[in-house]
């Protein structure tokens, strides 16, 4: 069985800083990256999209 795999783009809203991260499909129908929070300590203000990556 494959993993789902996503691109998963992060922006926070209080500074502008982007993040662009792998994430698998977790529990609940989250998508798990390991992100925690933003170099200017944001931890819950953010643009998040994602995009799911073609299987090889």
């Amino acid at each position: 069985m494959k993993k789902e795999r996503f691109k998963v783009s992060i922006t926070c809203k209080n500074c502008g800083e982007r993040f662009i991260l792998r994430g698998n499909r977790g529990g609940k129908g989250t998508i798990e990256t390991g992100f925690k929070q933003c170099l200017c300590n944001n931890v819950e203000d953010f643009n998040i999209q994602t995009e799911e990556l073609e299987q090889a």
